[in-house]
């Protein structure tokens, strides 16, 4: 049975973190997961993941992607079922953004994941040296195209490394590990991602 007292995050919290706080909250319900079945099973500790669900803290890019990865999720159907509603028209200002201030990374979900659609877009920013990984695929096989817009980018996918320059677009299906790394000291890698689910 889960701990009642984290299945939801207080009244009074607001905006895209509180329901982001309320989803993570309700996944491990819907799933029957406690919060020790849930630290072992992605690897991100018992107080952690309290507090996310709590919405007293919100967790980095690599944790997400621990979290999405033990809910069999990609991260772009996590953040589509915070957001509420679908429409076809998402204009920019609608557009969630998620920043990640500890990786320097920000994701800008262009056109969100929805039942009936295989594609999600994103626009994503990694700083200067900034650097994020996720240890493997959420969903086994998730198609990916990733098109540089900016800056320079190295893509390790499974141990394969690709050292992109603006302009150039990289094309997989992720089954394992991953890593970003934005190349320059002065320019930030931008690049937009779209994701496909098999």
């Amino acid at each position: 049975m889960p701990d009642a007292a984290t299945l939801s995050p207080p009244d009074d919290l607001s905006g895209f973190a509180a329901r982001l706080a309320r989803r993570l909250a309700a996944l491990r319900g819907e799933r029957g997961l406690t919060l020790d079945q849930l630290a072992e099973q992605s690897g991100v500790s018992r107080a952690a993941l309290s507090r996310f669900e709590k919405g007293e803290t919100s967790p980095t890019a690599e944790v997400l992607g621990r979290l999405c990865l033990a809910y069999g999720l990609s991260m772009s159907r996590l953040m589509a079922m915070v957001e509420e509603g679908f429409t076809a028209h998402v204009p920019a200002a609608d557009q969630p953004v998620w920043e990640d201030a500890e990786t320097g990374f920000t994701r800008r979900v262009v056109s969100p994941g929805a039942t009936g659609l295989a594609a999600e877009m994103l626009h994503c920013t990694l700083t200067p040296g900034a650097e994020i990984a996720y240890d493997a695929s959420p969903v086994p096989g998730l198609e990916h195209h990733l098109h540089l817009l900016s800056g320079k980018l190295r893509v390790e996918v499974e141990g394969a490394a690709h050292e992109m320059a603006a302009g150039d677009t990289l094309r997989y299906r992720l089954e394992g590990a991953s890593r970003f790394t934005a190349l320059s000291k002065k320019k930030p890698a931008d690049y937009v991602l779209v994701l496909v689910t098999p």
